[in-house]
């Protein structure tokens, strides 16, 4: 018999967009908010270049969303960018509020350093150092757990969500709440709730190499899909261009704003290569960064390129950058004088479950927002320092909407437990670790930067190979965090590989070398699976 634990709310994830939704309905609800490993680990402490926001008198909301649909590569939603950038500054003036320290020009300056990153038309990163997203993670952790309202629960990973579809056969779908692992206890927990909201991050994980946490295995969106929400534009994943190569570095990833302040990308030679592939050169959208950078390593059969800014004086790299320059040093890297060895990586998943601009699933009570969500902002490809501004403007959004509902009923009392009594421990486990490693190497080499029709194919092959075996070892033996992980993450490859068959062109952060064209014929269509409930 596992425990049940009731709420008002219940969010699954605990970055900048979970907490900021916790924090804005806390005052009115009692708010659960689970992680599934320490409560600030996760892709948003991590987050490096900043917030896009318009401050400067130089800029514009106008060049700020024209900026956001160039990049989008004509996929955006214009309606839910001009919401975006609109609520920009009001999400910004929130997190000083709350205590969020940004970088400004001067010790005795009151005005904010703004940097410029690619994609931008002007400066307008606002950020804290290098460091901004563990400033603004910690910042908001210790804003929760001060509030007597929020009730953080660590190392609690979701199993699946409950749904009235499910469990009582109603026509009209509802969310109730989630099973949820106690990775401590080894126990399964049933927590119900009128009002879910899935705020768990994207799913990097799936790719061998990746600027992600380890915690980035797709389970919000797994989750959502197989409850029956909709997902949208999964083939779009955005692969970062500068992640440190290194044997011993894992996932650490080198901001884009060293670019904004003037680094070059370099071949081994010392030569620059990117006036070759935009007239943005190094400030290009990164997708286009991203496949120059692969296309000259496959070219010159070369293990990275080179980022080097030792143009900058040393005080300004260590005044700007300090994160970066100190984790170089530990590698024996001294960027003050030398290039740094960098690759692509996977970094950010552009498709999730479908929203509205509330952050509403199209199961009710089901709510998504920051990188598990398809809200439209990012169309085929994400503008830098966009993510961190969509999980605030639309966390508040979503607590507002929500706000109106309060109070709140639920069916929860009726919810039975999880049932363990057919399962038994398994004996090993290497198969899981196996087809994790199988999963992911397949992912790189075959639905990478650059595909193919062939390429999916053979992914999908090997995938229902995999899945097969997935599903027989969730059924036999009692669940663990590892296996539930590698489960989520066999669902995002089969997203992301239907996603690209269904794409018959090249667009934003998908390449085909099938389709190397984009169809401007036709007006741009979104790619969406219907939930699998």
């Amino acid at each position: 018999m596992t425990a049940t634990h009731h709420f008002d709310i219940l969010i699954i994830g605990s970055g900048v967009a979970g907490l900021t939704l916790a924090l804005q309905l806390a005052d009115h609800a009692q708010v659960a908010v689970l992680s599934k490993e320490q409560l600030e680990e996760g892709a948003s402490l991590y987050a490096q270049g900043g917030i896009s926001v318009v401050l400067d008198q130089a800029d514009s909301l106008q060049s700020h969303v024209d900026d956001t649909l160039l990049t989008g590569a004509g996929l955006c939603n214009e309606q839910v960018v001009r919401f975006t950038v609109e609520h920009a500054r009001e999400s910004i003036e929130w997190l000083i509020d709350q205590g969020v320290s940004f970088t400004k020009d001067g010790v005795t300056s009151e005005t904010y350093h703004l940097t410029q990153e690619g994609g931008h038309s002007h400066r307008r990163i606002i950020h804290s150092a290098d460091a901004t997203g563990r400033e603004v993670e910690t910042t908001l952790l210790g804003k929760a757990q001060a509030h007597p309202n929020i009730h953080l629960f660590p190392y609690h990973i979701g199993i699946d969500l409950i749904t009235s579809q499910k469990q009582f056969g109603d026509k009209d779908n509802q969310c109730l709440g989630c099973y949820v692992l106690d990775i401590k206890a080894d126990t399964p927990l049933t927590f119900t709730a009128p009002i879910t909201i899935m705020a768990t991050g994207g799913a990097g994980k799936v790719y061998l190499y990746t600027s992600n946490p380890d915690v980035s295995t797709g389970d919000g969106i797994a989750m959502g899909w197989r409850a029956g929400c909709d997902v949208a534009n999964m083939e779009f994943v955005q692969f970062h261009p500068t992640c440190l190569y290194h044997p011993k570095a894992k996932s650490f990833l080198i901001s884009e704003a060293l670019r904004g302040e003037g680094a070059k990308l370099l071949l081994a030679d010392g030569c620059q290569f990117m006036d070759r592939f935009h007239p943005q050169v190094e400030l290009a959208p990164r997708d286009i960064v991203a496949r120059a950078i692969d296309h000259e390593m496959k070219r010159l059969g070369d293990d990275c390129v080179y980022l080097d800014i030792s143009h900058q004086s040393k005080d300004f790299i260590e005044q700007h950058f300090p994160t970066i320059h100190r984790r170089c040093l530990d590698f024996g890297i001294d960027m003050t004088s030398e290039p740094i060895p960098v690759v692509p990586a996977a970094h950010y998943t552009c498709g999730g479950l479908m929203t509205d601009i509330h952050g509403r699933t199209n199961i009710a009570g089901l709510y998504a927002i920051g990188e598990t969500a398809y809200t439209g902002l990012h169309g085929a490809n994400r503008m830098a320092s966009n993510s961190i501004l969509e999980c605030l403007v639309f966390a508040h959004s979503a607590a507002q909407h929500i706000s109106q509902q309060l109070p709140l009923s639920s069916k929860g009392s009726t919810i039975p437990a999880w049932d363990a009594s057919r399962v038994k421990p398994a004996k090993e486990v290497i198969a899981v670790s196996h087809n994790w490693d199988e999963l992911r190497r397949f992912m790189w080499d075959y639905v990478g930067i650059v595909r193919s029709d062939e390429r999916l194919h053979k992914a999908q092959n090997r995938l229902k190979l995999l899945q097969q075996e997935i599903s027989d070892y969730y059924r036999q033996y009692r669940i663990t965090s590892d296996l539930l992980e590698l489960r989520n993450l066999a669902d995002i490859a089969e997203l992301i590989i239907n996603s690209a068959l269904q794409r018959k062109e090249s667009r934003g952060l998908h390449y085909t070398l099938d389709y190397p064209n984009t169809n401007n014929d036709k007006p741009a269509i979104d790619t969406i699976i219907t939930g699998k409930s």
